[in-house]
């Protein structure tokens, strides 16, 4: 029993030495970070500003490609029907 109560007061101890301790830097603590985090911040924002505008190029690029291709298949489809009504002739039934 002994040993399980020295072992509760070191943990109680050490527990109250780490809560002083950062009671004592926070203050000296928080100030700097909060200097650093603002420009990285700030840097994230322009990077994700700059990555969407991309992302919108590209997109717009991928539509216009995929346009064109889809209106090139509606001129090949529309070019093969007429080349059928042209080599079987209604009414004639491909006699």
């Amino acid at each position: 029993m002994a040993l399980l109560d020295t072992l509760k007061s070191k943990n109680v101890l050490m527990g109250l030495a780490i809560g002083v301790g950062a009671a004592v830097l926070a203050p000296v603590v928080v100030p700097i970070i909060a200097a650093a985090a603002k420009p990285l911040a700030k840097a994230a924002i322009k990077g994700g500003i700059t990555a969407y505008r991309k992302g919108r190029e590209v997109v717009a690029e991928v539509k216009e490609v995929a346009e064109d291709v889809v209106a090139e298949a509606k001129a090949e489809a529309a070019g093969v029907q007429q080349e059928e009504e042209v080599v079987s002739p209604p009414g004639e039934g491909g006699k």
